[in-house]
């Protein structure tokens, strides 16, 4: 565990989190602190947060986290669990069904994903595809929402990563990947 706390890496300004919260960032810390937080479990922090401070579940969720990676209990990108996952997010210019058939079938995957390793182990129809990616590394879970005739949303969580970096790394290629996606596409 770090003795020293680094530079908060805040998802939200303290601006944000006090005005939805009540507290900046550094007073909720000190407050957890004095709790006794640093030898808690997340959830025993989640619960802190939730029911003696009555913070919002998303906000408690949110504080709870960024008080982890503030002791050095957490890494970014790193749940509770300790496994590494990160996901990427895209509205899409095109019908669900046809984002679902780029991603589904191999051969039509092959000609916009580059450097592709995804084998699928379970696909639900303009829904989900989910698999193993580089020969069973690491998890792929990709999950497609219809946002009007024309929109789709496509969201990636690419789970069980080896460690922060990692995570950076496959964030960057999965915008690259969204953005071959369109283009392959059109629009």
């Amino acid at each position: 565990m770090r003795t020293t706390r680094p530079r908060v890496n805040k998802r939200s300004s303290d601006q944000a989190v006090k005005a939805a919260t009540g507290k900046v960032w550094a007073d909720w810390f000190k407050t957890l602190d004095k709790a006794g937080a640093k030898k808690l479990t997340h959830q025993e922090i989640w619960a802190i947060l939730k029911e003696k401070h009555k913070v919002g579940t998303w906000w408690a969720q949110m504080v709870a986290v960024e008080y982890e990676r503030a002791i050095g209990l957490r890494d970014m990108h790193q749940k509770c669990s300790g496994e590494y996952s990160a996901s990427s997010s895209r509205t899409l210019t095109a019908p669900i069904a046809k984002i679902y058939a780029a991603w589904a079938d191999d051969g039509a995957r092959d000609k916009w994903l580059k450097g592709g390793k995804l084998e699928i182990s379970t696909k639900t129809e303009n829904k989900s595809v989910r698999g193993a990616w580089d020969g069973n590394k690491s998890r792929l879970s990709v999950n497609f929402y219809a946002k009007g005739a024309d929109r789709t949303q496509v969201v990636i969580d690419h789970m069980k990563l080896a460690d922060s970096k990692e995570c950076e790394k496959m964030k960057a290629y999965w915008v690259e990947a969204l953005d071959q996606l369109q283009g392959a596409l059109g629009a």
